[in-house]
């Protein structure tokens, strides 16, 4: 119910199995449930829980407490439907701040969330996989025969198969505490910017196994909206500031069954309305539409693909991250950045600056040895996934780049070195902005530029070298293309 500057949420008293409210004091039970839940993300939509009242053959919420309680309900603060990032998206207001700004909100909130008792059944194999299993239960008579009754079929096998391969990982992800209590509905219409601020609200609060998950489960519900409304990019540009702000590499051997499942989850719900009576033809059409999509985006999620290495080399100031960062949402690949996982070694956040005093430490030879054996070691889950991957660092030493591949040569992933350059002018003009800006996490100046050009080293004859000129316009799309053709050729 909307009034004035509230929305009363009541809760119907219904019993579908799962989610039983029959009774007012579960109803009450779970209200609350959903204000303590759902104020770790919206704090400020979220207000209290009120009762309605009978007094004086009216209804009151929140009355002066002698009239008979006929329910509960969530009192959340009012805002704008067109603030929702499903309006914003279609509206064509959904840019790269926005889900900046929900990676940063969903990331942090992963890190602090609590972890599932270690005596509980979340995250266990068998409670795993026992949704997805019940999803293909509930799809199958749902799907008609022929050719998506086959590709049902077809992601079926292929989830049974990859959940044998993952038991050992799963197992894993539970010992490493990546089973916490999440949102569990994680999508565009949960989530909204307000007072320029991103929220997520709406999330689960009747039933414990769908938000006791792994952390890149509830990311990959996300993911596979923002596929599904045809924004990859966006959804790649939200993996990697997720990833970077949680450095959670690890998660993307889980991901593409997560995605499936993901996918699977919509086209039942669609599915199941498809058999029901009374739809008009154009409605019919739409989810037939939006299943065959699902099952598409679900069927590329499951595809064998070959994971290539690329790594960045330059001085500071020649584009590297700018590059990269382009590169990862248009080809797509992860990007793992130099600067990001030095202050991570040091418990430091990306933008925030050392003190003079640490310095020499954080960025002395052996240091920077640690943060390009611990890059390559973060790209060992992405290219055994077979997701490509950027090693965004400055990579000017030749037994830099040698000892990164050589950890890589044994999984076949093709290696490529995009060597970023520019004029000196451009360089030191771009490193002093940069400096002002104080937003970026990289601390290199100047004076480090010119270290850095006159210590440079021609490549060697026998390394793979894609060289890229960014004082000027990069066209970016044929720039992936030719990375594409290298990989292919390294490949053969």
């Amino acid at each position: 119910f909307l009034a004035g500057d509230y929305a009363y949420k009541l809760k119907k008293p219904v019993d579908l199995g799962s989610l039983d409210f029959t009774a007012l004091a579960d109803r009450e039970h779970y209200c609350h449930e959903e204000l303590r839940l759902n104020r770790r993300l919206a704090p400020d939509l979220y207000l209290d829980v009120v009762t309605l009242r009978r007094e004086n053959h009216r209804l009151r919420f929140d009355g002066d407490g002698n009239g008979e309680v006929v329910e509960f309900a969530v009192r959340m603060r009012r805002f704008e439907q067109d603030a929702q990032l499903d309006r914003r998206l279609e509206a064509g207001l959904l840019d790269t701040d926005d889900i900046d700004g929900i990676a940063e909100l969903i990331g942090r909130f992963h890190l602090s969330a609590p972890t599932a008792d270690p005596g509980s059944s979340w995250g266990s194999p068998d409670t795993v996989v026992a949704p997805v299993r019940e999803n293909f239960s509930h799809l199958g008579p749902a799907m008609d025969c022929g050719r998506r009754g086959a590709i049902v079929e077809r992601l079926r096998d292929w989830s049974e198969t990859r959940f044998l391969e993952l038991r050992e990982p799963l197992l894993r992800r539970r010992e490493q505490g990546r089973i916490r209590e999440c949102h569990g509905d994680l999508h565009l219409r949960n989530m909204a910017l307000v007072d320029d601020r991103m929220v997520a609200f709406d999330g689960i609060e009747f039933d414990p196994a769908l938000r006791w998950i792994d952390v890149v489960s509830d990311c990959a519900f996300l993911l596979m909206d923002l596929e599904s409304r045809g924004r990859r990019d966006l959804a790649w540009r939200f993996l990697n500031r997720w990833l970077e702000i949680t450095g959670d590499y690890a998660a993307l051997e889980l991901l593409p069954w997560y995605l499936v499942y993901r996918h699977m989850v919509r086209a039942k719900v669609d599915a199941i309305r498809l058999g029901q009576t009374g739809l008009d033809a154009s409605e019919s059409a739409r989810l037939r539409q939006r299943i065959d999509s699902h099952l598409s985006l679900a069927l590329r999620a499951t595809g064998a693909r070959a994971g290539a290495l690329l790594l960045t080399s330059g001085v500071s100031g020649s584009g590297k991250s700018w590059l990269a960062e382009r590169l990862s949402v248009q080809m797509p690949a992860i990007w793992i950045r130099s600067d990001v996982e030095r202050k991570r070694l040091f418990g430091m956040a990306p933008d925030e600056r050392p003190d003079p005093y640490r310095v020499r430490e954080i960025y002395s030879p052996e240091t920077t040895r640690r943060v390009y054996d611990r890059m390559a070691d973060l790209a060992s889950a992405p290219l055994s996934a077979g997701y490509p991957v950027i090693l965004d660092a400055t990579f000017l030493e030749r037994e830099q780049r040698d000892r990164v591949i050589s950890l890589h040569r044994d999984r076949g992933s093709p290696a490529l070195i995009v060597a970023c350059g520019a004029d000196r002018d451009t360089l030191m003009r771009r490193v002093s902005r940069r400096a002002t800006s104080g937003s970026d996490p990289s601390d290199a100046g100047p004076s480090i530029v010119e270290r850095q050009l006159g210590d440079a080293k021609p490549f060697g004859p026998d390394e793979h070298v894609l060289r890229v000129d960014t004082a000027g316009e990069i066209d970016v799309a044929a720039l992936v293309k030719e990375i594409d053709r290298r990989i292919e050729e390294r490949v053969r």
